[in-house]
């Protein structure tokens, strides 16, 4: 009985190394199960008790690979939001210069004012009650980006990413 088994564990042993399977990647093929993803942020409040930075926590761990563009909610024109990608310095007048900027992680992106002014002094119209849109872009896409696409257009970038817009997670803070 000892010898049947032997011989029967033998058998299975060589037809299994004779399973091989080759994955072949063509240089140009599409991974069509990894997507870029929209996360808003709404009601984004700036002030000296949060050092006028605010963390962004993601509804999930994203790639370390991953590319992430930040757009701000300018402004809404007849029914349609105007998004600018951050970095964005805007010119307020009198030489004043306000910044939104950002880093990320993997987990958040940290989203903070700079000025050339007393932040303090500040409109709450740029302070309080702000939107702000990550796009989370595969590496897989982000190496592949076209020449052609103008990262600072949002609606641009959403639809050559194939990003559809009511898959858009909304967090509000408050």
């Amino acid at each position: 009985m000892k010898k049947f088994t032997l011989i029967l564990a033998l058998i299975g042993m060589i037809t299994l190394q004779s399973c091989v399977t080759e994955e072949v990647m063509v240089a140009d093929s599409i991974d069509n199960d990894t997507i870029g993803e929209v996360f808003e942020y709404s009601n984004v409040d700036f002030h000296s008790g949060n050092n006028f930075n605010v963390f962004l926590d993601y509804p999930h761990t994203i790639y370390a690979s991953d590319m992430v563009l930040i757009y701000h909610l300018y402004e809404v024109n007849n029914g349609n939001d105007v998004w600018r990608l951050m970095p964005h310095t805007y010119y307020l007048g009198g030489g004043d210069e306000l910044d939104y900027n950002f880093d990320f992680t993997r987990y958040d992106a940290n989203v903070f004012l700079a000025a050339n002014f007393n932040l303090n002094t500040l409109s709450s119209s740029w302070s309080q009650n702000q939107v702000f849109r990550v796009v989370v872009i595969p590496a897989n896409f982000g190496n592949k980006t076209s020449e052609t696409l103008d990262i600072n257009n949002y609606d641009e970038v959403v639809k050559h990413y194939k990003i559809s817009t009511s898959k858009i997670k909304k967090i509000a803070l408050k």
